[in-house]
């Protein structure tokens, strides 16, 4: 095989690797909620938002220490490793326990720094400047099938039911326990780059080489203060706000609409499956257009917005605003129309759209402009992002949704405004570097 061709098949493999985890653990996400709403035992007292904000707290301070794991360790074990936690945390939902519940939180938070820092690694790696944008776009598509696989599943076990029995949560639980383990081994299967051949080959002297700095955490300080990640830094914020409310949230909403009979629980899985359609659409299709560099990029970030905003605001009109805070019995209340089940999953489809315009342009730009340095910098990356979805989560159990469309539509505008501004800053260095090579 050619070193190009080795470079796509480790690419294909590590989507698959993450669809795998992320089909469990997402699945977990937005189900955890309900299902501990549902969880008859009256010594434990978890809160899933809680849970996720332990989660995502810890990995925003694991990122720092991310980057030494994977120099020392390397990628393709530091991921093995990293999914190894991720399977026991969806484990301890089959028996859950208040001290094991919130242990494991802590645990799958530092996990994930190191799992995220891996893969952004690997993905630098197995790229070169032409071939980041369609990479990072197959990646992404792969990794968002995981919301139709385990969302399919969870309407097809809850489709009817009005509570979620302790046989129904270890079925689940269990199921989900495999997939995050298939998916973790299958990360042996991703082959190490001979360099030397690759060069022989010709056309990849731009691979985006695996370099560290001799001290990681030392690098990703150092990166964190640069103009362009300074300027992408609110992009990334409003990324994990988002997250939290496609990923927690909405779900959550959806179950606790009584308005949508008997089935709004069986609701929460066609929501997430809604999602997926929107992440890979945007993923296989979003991903192709950055080879015109910024101007590809902005298009596709400011569809982003736009579709978030048409989802904000037609989520504002039809679910509940205590929806999210909502007790076990749920909301009796409704918004502006008649809540309506097809406007409920037509908003899950743009949330998930949105998503990827995103994360798949940033997923790019960071690849590129410090593919040097691609560790650190995706670390600097998960730590912005998952520091603001702990925030989220955090505030997820107190605000009514109405506060919560509020911040995200905030945060959104002014990320995307930075974005651009980035992007010109990106594209002014490269003439720069372009002219003086002449």
């Amino acid at each position: 095989m050619t070193p190009a061709g080795k470079n796509l098949m480790n690419i294909i493999i590590l989507g698959f690797g993450f669809m795998f985890i992320f089909t469990a653990f997402q699945t977990c996400g937005n189900i955890e909620q309900t299902v501990i709403k549902n969880f008859n035992n009256t010594e434990f007292h978890g809160s899933g938002y809680t849970s996720m904000a332990i989660i995502y707290g810890v990995f925003s301070a694991s990122n720092l220490m991310a980057p030494s794991v994977v120099a020392v360790v390397g990628p393709q074990l530091s991921m093995f490793g990293s999914g190894l936690l991720y399977s026991g945390y969806i484990a301890v939902f089959i028996r859950p326990l208040t001290w094991s519940f919130y242990t494991a939180s802590v645990v799958v938070g530092i996990a994930a720094a190191v799992l995220w820092t891996a893969q952004g690694n690997l993905l630098a790696i197995n790229s070169t400047d032409s071939t980041i944008g369609r990479n990072s776009g197959i990646f992404w598509a792969l990794l968002q099938f995981s919301l139709l696989f385990g969302n399919l599943y969870i309407y097809l076990a809850w489709h009817g039911k009005t509570t979620i029995s302790d046989k129904d949560r270890q079925t689940v639980f269990i199921s989900l326990t495999v997939i995050s383990l298939v998916g973790t081994f299958l990360f042996f299967l991703i082959q190490r780059l001979d360099t030397e051949a690759t060069t022989r080959e010709g056309g990849s002297s731009d691979t985006c080489e695996p370099l560290l700095p001799a001290d990681p955490t030392e690098g990703s300080l150092t990166l964190s203060i640069t103009k362009e990640m300074l300027l992408l830094s609110t992009s990334i914020a409003y990324t994990g706000l988002e997250l939290t409310f496609y990923s927690g949230v909405y779900g959550t909403c959806i179950g606790a609409m009584t308005r949508f009979g008997d089935d709004a629980k069986g609701l929460i899985g066609l929501s997430g499956i809604c999602i997926g359609l929107g992440e890979i659409l945007g993923g296989g299709l979003f991903g192709m257009l950055n080879k015109c560099y910024s101007c590809g990029r902005n298009l596709v970030v400011l569809l982003g917005l736009l579709t978030h905003y048409l989802a904000f605001f037609l989520i504002f009109l039809n679910i509940a605003n205590d929806a999210p805070i909502a007790s076990q019995d749920g909301t009796h209340l409704e918004a502006y129309i008649t809540p309506s089940v097809t406007v409920a999953l037509l908003c899950s489809f743009l949330l998930g759209l949105g998503d990827s315009c995103f994360n798949t342009q940033l997923l790019s730009i960071v690849g590129y402009v410090f593919r040097e340095n691609s560790a650190p910098a995706f670390a600097i990356f998960k730590f912005i992002q998952s520091i603001s979805a702990a925030v989220a989560f955090f505030y997820s159990n107190y605000l009514v949704l109405h506060w919560q469309l509020l911040i995200m539509a905030l945060v959104g505008f002014l990320g995307t405004i930075t974005f651009f501004v980035a992007e010109l800053v990106v594209a002014a260095t490269r003439r720069d570097s372009d002219y003086s090579s002449i």
